[in-house]
C-alpha cells in the first residue's frame, strides 16, 4: 500500500499509525482528523494532507506513510524456517520482512519495526511464546499487532485453542507459502 494517491481509507490509515481501525473511526467521529463519508455509505475518507498534519501535532511517527506496505515479522527459533519464510515472502510478496530467531530478540525487533503481522512460532525453544504473544497485546503501542501461531506439533484441536486464547491465525508446518499469505491477508483484512 504505498502512498501514491491522495485519499486514504480508515483501514489504510490504521496500517500507517499502526493502530486498531476503530481508533481511527474514532479519531474521525469525535473530529481529531477530517476527512469526508462516502454518500449513501458509512465508509469514511481521509485525505493524505489531513493524516500527514494529524501524524505531526500528535507526534505519531511519520515512517508509517514512506513504506504503507505491510510489517511482517518471523520469529522460530529455526533458523532455516526463517530464512526460507524471509526469502519467499520478499520475492513473491510486497510485504515488509524481518525476522528473529528468540523472543527476546522479537520483542526489541517489535518495539521497532511495529509489525502489522507476527508469524510467531508457538514452541521457541524453552521460551513460552503464549506469554511472549500476551506481552505484545498488552503493549499499547503494538495493539494492533496480528498474531499468528505456527507449530508443527499441535493436533487439529489444540490449533483451535488458540483461538480462544487469542491468536489471530494458525499456521500447520509445514505449509505451503500460499498458506502463509492467505493468513497474513486474513488477519488484517480491515473494512473501510
Amino acid at each position: 500500500m504505498p502512498i501514491d494517491k491522495d485519499v486514504l481509507t480508515t483501514g489504510e490509515v490504521a496500517k500507517i499509525c499502526n493502530v486498531a481501525p476503530r481508533t481511527v473511526s474514532k479519531w474521525f467521529d469525535t473530529g481529531q482528523i477530517k476527512g469526508y463519508r462516502i454518500p449513501g455509505s458509512k465508509d469514511r475518507r481521509i485525505p493524505v494532507s489531513e493524516l500527514v498534519r494529524f501524524m505531526r501535532e500528535h507526534g505519531i511517527p511519520m515512517d508509517g506513510l514512506n513504506t504503507g506496505q505491510t510489517r511482517v515479522l518471523i520469529v522460530d527459533d529455526q533458523r532455516e524456517v526463517v530464512e526460507t519464510l524471509q526469502k519467499v515472502l520478499n520475492e513473491q510478496t510486497n510485504y515488509e520482512v524481518e525476522t528473529s530467531i528468540s523472543a527476546f530478540n522479537a520483542g526489541m525487533t517489535c518495539e521497532r519495526f511495529r509489525p502489522h503481522v507476527l508469524l510467531l512460532d508457538i514452541h521457541l525453544g524453552d521460551q513460552d511464546a503464549r506469554a511472549f504473544a500476551d506481552a505484545i497485546r498488552a503493549n499499547g503501542g503494538l495493539s494492533a499487532t496480528r498474531i499468528i501461531a505456527m507449530s508443527g506439533k499441535l493436533t487439529d484441536g489444540q490449533a483451535q485453542g488458540l483461538r480462544s486464547a487469542g491468536f489471530d491465525g494458525f499456521l500447520k508446518k509445514p505449509f505451503q507459502i500460499r498458506q502463509v499469505v492467505e493468513a497474513i491477508e486474513r488477519a488484517t483484512a480491515i473494512a473501510a
